[in-house]
């Protein structure tokens, strides 16, 4: 059987009420995450966590060293956990997030956290192309309204459109009861 991973990307403190970019849905996707984080620890797969933090304090969220950058509670990582630090959009770009994965073997991502239609629809992409077979839960993933040619896209939309372009050709999108089952 091939090595797995769950990815949780970006579940962190200034996604969730009160924080800086507030997400809809965060809090049920992260206690999704948190299911198939349990799960995941059970079986004992490689559970890897992405932290976003932006180069300059002046951003608008995820400013370095601040309690927004921090991995949100529901999802905290353990010891034995490794905690991949990100700049960038992509979860592999400039990161160890790769060599990691293939250190450990690992053939099958499950992915999981946000924003579903960046940074989950970025790395998703990228593992796929890195030959990865990828599984998203997308009820494991949230995300926000977005503003295009002067309309408003509801963030159900924006979700949605994220989640079909990867069922489209880059990876199996399940719910997380699904996944779970499996």
């Amino acid at each position: 059987m091939s090595k797995q991973a769950l990815i949780l990307i970006d579940i962190q403190n200034d996604y969730f009420p009160g924080g800086k970019w507030t997400l809809d849905g965060a809090d049920a996707a992260a206690d999704n995450a948190a299911r198939l984080l349990a799960a995941a620890r059970e079986r004992g797969d490689l559970v890897v966590h992405v932290r976003h933090e932006f180069e300059s304090a002046d951003a608008p969220f995820f400013a370095p060293g601040s309690p927004g950058a921090e991995i949100h509670s529901k999802v905290l990582p353990i010891s034995s956990e490794p905690v991949v630090l990100k700049h960038q959009v992509n979860a592999f770009r400039d990161t160890e997030l790769k060599s990691l994965l293939d250190k450990h073997e690992v053939k099958n991502l499950t992915i999981v956290g946000a924003m579903s239609h960046m940074c989950i629809d970025s790395a998703t992409r990228a593992a796929a192309d890195f030959g990865y077979q990828v599984s998203v839960a997308h009820d494991a993933c949230a995300t926000l309204a977005l503003e295009f040619n002067g309309q408003t896209v509801p963030s159900s939309h924006v979700h949605d459109s994220a989640m079909a372009a990867l069922a489209f050709a880059f990876a199996a999108v399940e719910s997380t009861d699904t996944l779970l089952a499996k």
